[in-house]
């Protein structure tokens, strides 16, 4: 008669603990990108005026809202992002445009968002 081999672990112990490191990978990363996406930059020169923009006629669709262009930082200068029609996530939302907001650091982005 055989005698079961003891040094091994079963083989559902070894898929959880690799199922474990997944998982743990995982949430590490997960938090290191929203970390990242939460990251704000600031600039020390004013933006410019707003662009005079004329509103093209009606959307293609009804669904779609006008989003208003507005100054993009690039890194090294301000560059004019033309508006455009998008869609909204869900019927109802209205988009609220983004804006530059001036605080203690310099001009901080505060992204536009759909409400």
């Amino acid at each position: 008669m055989m005698k079961p081999n003891r040094s091994l672990p079963p083989v559902w112990l070894a898929n959880f603990r690799t199922g474990a490191l997944v998982l743990v990978l995982a949430a590490g990363l997960s938090a290191a990108l929203s970390t990242a996406q939460a990251a704000q930059v600031y600039v020390n020169i004013a933006p410019p005026a707003p662009q005079a923009e004329v509103m093209p006629p009606p959307p293609p669709g009804p669904p779609m809202e006008w989003r208003p262009g507005f100054w993009r930082w690039n890194g090294s200068q301000y560059v004019w992002a033309r508006g455009r029609y998008i869609y909204p996530p869900r019927m109802g939302a209205h988009w609220t445009p983004g804006h530059w907001a001036q605080g203690p650091r310099g001009w901080l982005w505060v992204r536009g968002h759909w409400a």
